[in-house]
């Protein structure tokens, strides 16, 4: 406890002034006492807020802030303001108090990345109005897929004890205009939603409130059963749907605000109304039912994969586009980017089109399960930008991210992480700007706007995500990672009595005549889940963009591509170029350390080390066992093997899927 209220003071500037370099601070690491005049008529806790961070920060000419119900402010609805220069004056104006919120950080970022201040005339609004974070948390203290630590939410100290952290969390989230977080993992245990729970849930909403950010809960489906020990939870049993009205109405009394519920059903072995001959649409419609009066909304996950068909990438597909239209219009079906499972890199899920009359929300993973967790530097804005080519952010209702926070003092683990929950907010808030634009705000802010360390150090973030499917799964391979924990690579790897779809085989396909899962029309026909101006082109082996190669086809190990090469050859020059451009990375950063901190250099270096440690690894692994099948010779310029296949083979990390492996733990060679 004293550990964490130490850190909380620490981020939280106003009260203890600098903290050291230690990442605790994110992006808001202004650390002036400004003079500046901030004028704000009305006072309540969010707008003492906003004077306060304009207070602390603002070096400029004078601000007001202005509640305003004109007709311009209306249109721009309760989130969103405007900033306007009016001669040596700052107006900022907006219809909520939470907009002020917003726009005052809105101001600090412009002076801090070094805009133009002399002439402003600024009109924002959020593209989604719900922009909400999935934190994976288990009541326990552990995070599924969690590599920063522990959980941030001490439920062993909740109600009468909070920890500095959660004001300073709220604060960031409402920095980047994220407004809603889902407390606990979508694996849920139903103690969330008993009476002890929910006081500790309403302690850590007060906290939020201020700053705009509602809290949500994911339910378990068979809460009815395990809390009011009802003998069924079929969601057309009157008593099961009183139940959820009389729960529904508790949280609310305590809660006003409350968001909803976020349900992960009939998946990985949660239950759900499946369990009863019911679709999903009359599980989610009867939670909505209890929710509606309260202005609550229920978050249905559509990540379902059972045997219903033998391609797992088509089953979400099969099991929720028949219910297009059949939701309640308080229901958002969630869906993951892409139809598997968050790999470095899948074409978009079909679902997104494909449910014309039903609202979607997308889900996207900002913590990095399958892209080497907390030690690898990954910077995810140009893969959801690439989501973004194909799905047109207006199709959207809202927007998830699967958190990437824990209790570490940088709280994400590797500091470049934290860009991931920077850019995801972001782009929760305006899905049209730019990986670079990102990269770039959030560089000045949390380290330095120094060109020399600037320009160098966004292009490494802008490379680094096709770096990582370069070393990984190159070409469209996907999901080849090591059981359970899904750190590193294990292309052979066969658990006894698993399901073929958890194992690596099943989608690689390797043969003695190539590599890569036939989705075109002669296999599994998932892509005829496409609109035909897609199916068309990834469903044709000599049109398919190279990056879904292997994703759509099983290709011929001698089938030569664009650039003359062999499909083994291409392979080869790929897992060997992403190890080269991660040795790059790590030189740029070895050059970084004349301009910013001792403490954050050294920690970012060890880590690129284990990046391109594991880089090594990932391209001797692929490629060594991929040759067992293609029996062909390596191109004589790429690197040589430092491992054996045999050893490689014997690697077991000893880790769950709440931690991150330390370098002690990983096969290298120096």
């Amino acid at each position: 406890m004293i550990r964490n209220l130490f850190l909380g003071l620490l981020f939280c500037g106003w009260t203890l002034g600098a903290s050291a370099e230690d990442g605790s601070r994110l992006w808001l690491r202004q650390d002036t006492t400004a003079s500046a005049t901030i004028d704000c008529l009305l006072h309540s806790q969010t707008l003492n807020i906003a004077q306060r961070e304009l207070n602390r920060s603002w070096k400029g000419v004078p601000v007001t802030l202005q509640l305003c119900a004109d007709k311009e402010h209306l249109a721009l609805g309760k989130d969103g303001y405007t900033i306007r220069t009016d001669k040596n004056h700052i107006v900022i104006g907006s219809l909520s108090e939470t907009g002020l919120l917003y726009a005052a950080y809105h101001l600090i970022r412009l002076q801090e990345t070094g805009i133009d201040l002399g002439h402003l005339d600024i009109k924002e609004k959020p593209a989604y109005e719900y922009r909400i974070l999935n934190h994976w948390d288990n009541l326990d203290g552990t995070i599924e897929r969690g590599y920063a630590g522990h959980s941030l939410w001490k439920w062993e100290e909740l109600p009468d004890v909070l920890s500095p952290r959660y004001e300073a969390y709220a604060r960031a989230n409402a920095s980047v205009g994220i407004n809603g977080t889902v407390l606990n993992n979508v694996n849920a245990s139903p103690e969330i939603l008993s009476d002890a729970y929910l006081l500790k849930v309403k302690a850590l909403a007060d906290v939020f409130r201020p700053y705009g950010l509602k809290v949500y809960l994911s339910v378990n489906f068979a809460s009815p059963m395990v809390l009011g020990k009802l003998a069924t939870a079929d969601p057309l049993n009157t008593e099961v749907s009183e139940w959820w009205k009389k729960k529904v109405h508790e949280i609310y009394s305590q809660i006003p605000d409350f968001g909803g519920f976020l349900v992960k059903a009939n998946s990985e072995g949660q239950p759900g109304p499946c369990d009863y001959h019911r679709t999903h649409a009359e599980g989610a419609n009867m939670l909505a039912e209890a929710l509606k009066p309260y202005g609550g909304i229920v978050m249905w996950r559509a990540f379902v994969y059972s045997p219903s068909d033998n391609d797992r990438a088509k089953q979400a597909y099969l099991e929720f586009q028949p219910l297009d239209g059949k939701f309640l219009d308080n229901v958002i079906v969630q869906v993951k980017n892409g139809p598997i499972d968050f790999q470095p890199r899948e074409p978009y899920s079909p679902l997104f089109g494909a449910m014309k009359h039903t609202p979607l929300m997308a889900e996207f993973q900002v913590t990095q399960e399958y892209l080497g967790h907390s030690n690898h530097l990954a910077y995810l804005a140009p893969m959801w930008k690439e989501f973004f080519r194909y799905v047109d952010p207006d199709m959207l209702r809202a927007v998830a991210g699967v958190t990437n926070i824990g209790d570490d003092v940088n709280w994400c683990g590797h500091d470049f992480a934290q860009a991931n929950w920077y850019a995801f907010g972001r782009l929760a808030w305006n899905p049209r700007l730019s990986s670079e634009e990102i990269a770039d705000e959030w560089l000045k802010q949390t380290f330095t706007s120094n060109k020399d360390f600037l320009v160098p150090m966004r292009e490494v973030m802008l490379e680094s995500r096709e770096a990582v499917v370069n070393y990984m799964m190159p070409l469209g391979l996907h999901h080849i990672f090591a059981w359970g924990h899904h750190y590193g690579p294990e292309p052979w790897c066969e658990i006894e009595g698993a399901r073929p779809d958890w194992l690596p085989s099943y989608y690689h396909r390797a043969d003695s005549e190539g590599l890569g899962f036939d989705r075109s029309g002669t296999g599994s026909n998932a892509v005829s889940q496409y609109p035909d101006s897609l199916a068309n082109i990834w469903g044709t082996l000599d049109t398919c963009p190279e990056e879904f190669l292997l994703w759509f086809h099983h290709v011929p190990w001698t089938y030569k591509l664009k650039d003359g090469y062999t499909l083994w050859e291409e392979l080869c020059y790929k897992y060997d170029t992403g190890l080269k451009e991660v040795r790059r990375f790590r030189d740029t950063w070895n050059q970084m350390r004349p301009y910013i901190d001792t403490e954050r250099y050294e920690t970012v270096a060890k880590r690129l080390d284990i990046q391109v440690n594991d880089a090594v690894w990932w391209k001797d692994a692929c490629l060594l066992y991929f040759q067992s099948f293609s029996k062909m010779k390596f191109p004589k310029d790429i690197e040589k093997a430092t491992f054996r296949l045999k050893e490689l083979k014997k690697v077991h990390l000893p880790i769950t899927n709440f931690e991150c492996p330390g370098a002690d733990l990983l096969p290298r060679k120096e």
